[in-house]
């Protein structure tokens, strides 16, 4: 143990892998290695260090036991002579740990015991094929004396050349320079041979295409002061080059526009809030309650054209409508005003038949040249009847004792898409404490995957327990803003 005691004393200050491992042998054979002594320095993958000392390796790495590794260790012990492995590969099935890892390994018998280096070596090789494949480079070396040329595998993406054939010579590569670049690449060699780094992008044909590389050179010296070797990092920036002359022609355009659009902006924004006021909190129509939301898309600049209505009319029938015309801006929000407009116009002078009502709005978006889609619901408390049409728009969802599904739909395409089309009437009775949603899509549409299983559970989750106040706690949950479009909703609680 005295022994031991040393060894794992000087292994303990060794900043690299080592470790000192024991034979544990049962009727004379050699069944396992113990882990008398390892370094205090360099841990395991799974971040162990000293801890492991008197740890055996079938508990530690049962994946080792009978391998390649496991063999060697036997090897030299029983012959006395070093070992090595110059790419072990050890798997490794625990959650949370890298699956294979790559290392180098030399082992020697040492005071009874194997004294083992280990050197990881995948992780480097993969940091260095990520940092050139995303950054479009590669690296070569030459030699001065013996005319080789070294290149990595970065070299091979960027000239299209199968990695099993040589480098590019130097003449070869001389021969696929642009002859009005080959003045760069002189400028280059007496750049280095005056003692400087050299920095320059020249033009080489590789293949029937003409690419922009960056190429950084250095020299390696001998004692004597002459060069020996040369370095050089490659970096494809042809795609940074062609754009460039692109991008300054199109600035003062980009400038124009962004003001344009932010005022834009701005102006259907007021447009939007003008015309349909949206109330902070639940509001009643007759046998209802109400409340509405309206979350702009993330993109500062999209501005839709969702609108919603929500009427008691004079007849105690409640108009309840939903819609989003195509396109955003300026032209969506201007859109949706006439829509809104059309449609309390319509009302007005007694039309109440949902079918109807979106007939005359399909006219109206013809004459305007737009297209959208749009839902019309009139809600009769006293049957407590829910009779409604779509043209292309999503089904409303109803909600009744923690069940979420979605209303029959009838057919109907989307505004403005034929002018005389029809547009068929459904009907739903509603109970006591049902919540129907009627929304737009940009509530559950997203580029990762649409949330309709997401909205439903959330519609289930506040009817199953409704609580003092289901519509502001419903709203709450369903809040999640569209990365590209406006959302609107329109929620309504049948009243008692």
């Amino acid at each position: 143990m005295a022994v031991e005691a040393v060894v794992r004393e000087l292994l303990a200050v060794i900043p690299e892998g080592c470790t000192w491992l024991v034979p544990v042998s049962e009727t004379g054979e050699i069944s396992d290695f113990r882990i008398a002594a390892t370094s205090g320095h360099a841990a395991d993958l799974q971040g162990r260090g000293t801890q492991r000392i008197n740890e055996t390796l079938s508990v530690l790495y049962p994946s080792m036991v009978g391998g390649p590794l496991w063999q060697l260790y036997l090897e030299v012990m029983r012959t006395g002579e070093p070992g090595r492995l110059d790419e072990f590969r050890y798997e490794e099935r625990q959650p949370g740990v890298v699956a294979e890892s790559r290392f180098e390994v030399s082992v020697n018998r040492v005071l009874g015991g194997l004294l083992v280096w280990w050197q990881r070596v995948d992780e480097h090789q993969r940091r260095l094929e990520r940092t050139e494949l995303l950054g479009s480079l590669g690296w070569s070396e030459y030699d001065l004396s013996t005319g080789r040329t070294d290149w990595s595998p970065g070299m091979y993406r960027i000239f299209e050349r199968d990695p099993g054939l040589e480098p590019l010579t130097r003449i070869a590569q001389a021969q696929a320079m642009l002859p009005e670049d080959r003045g760069l690449a002189e400028a280059a060699w007496q750049t280095l041979d005056s003692g400087a780094t050299s920095d320059v992008t020249v033009r080489f044909r590789v293949g029937d295409a003409v690419k922009h590389l960056r190429i950084l050179s250095d020299v390696a010296r001998d004692a004597t002061g002459t060069p020996v070797k040369i370095y050089a990092v490659v970096q494809d920036v042809t795609a940074r080059v062609e754009v460039r002359t692109e991008i300054e022609s199109l600035s003062d355009k980009l400038r124009t526009r962004e003001l344009t659009a932010l005022a834009e902006h701005r102006l259907a924004g007021q447009l939007q809030r003008m015309i349909q006021p949206v109330p902070q909190a639940p509001f009643a129509l007759d046998g209802l309650e109400a409340m509405v939301s309206y979350l702009p898309a993330e993109s500062t600049v999209q501005v839709g054209g969702d609108w919603y209505h929500a009427q008691t009319l004079p007849d105690g029938l409640v108009l309840l409508a939903i819609g989003d015309v195509a396109g955003h801006g300026l032209e969506a929000a201007s859109g949706m005003a006439h829509l809104r407009f059309g449609l309390v116009a319509w009302l007005s002078i007694g039309i109440r038949e949902p079918g109807t009502l979106l007939r005359h709005l399909n006219r109206l978006c013809t004459q305007l040249d737009i297209t959208g889609t749009a839902l019309v619901a009139v809600y009769d408390p006293r049957t407590r009847t829910l009779s409604w049409a779509r043209a292309g728009h999503v089904a409303p969802l109803l909600s009744r004792d923690g069940e979420s599904t979605e209303l029959d739909r009838p057919p109907g395409l989307l505004l403005g898409a034929e002018p005389e089309e029809e547009f068929p009437v459904a009907s739903a009775r509603l109970q006591v404490d049902d919540l129907v949603l009627f929304y737009t899509d940009g509530l559950v549409e997203r580029r990762t995957g649409g949330r309709t299983a997401e909205v439903r559970g959330h519609l289930a989750a506040v009817s199953a327990e409704p609580g003092a106040d289901p519509l502001t706690r419903l709203q709450r949950l369903l809040y999640a803003p569209s990365p590209d479009d406006d959302t609107c909703t329109l929620t309504v609680r049948v009243l008692a």
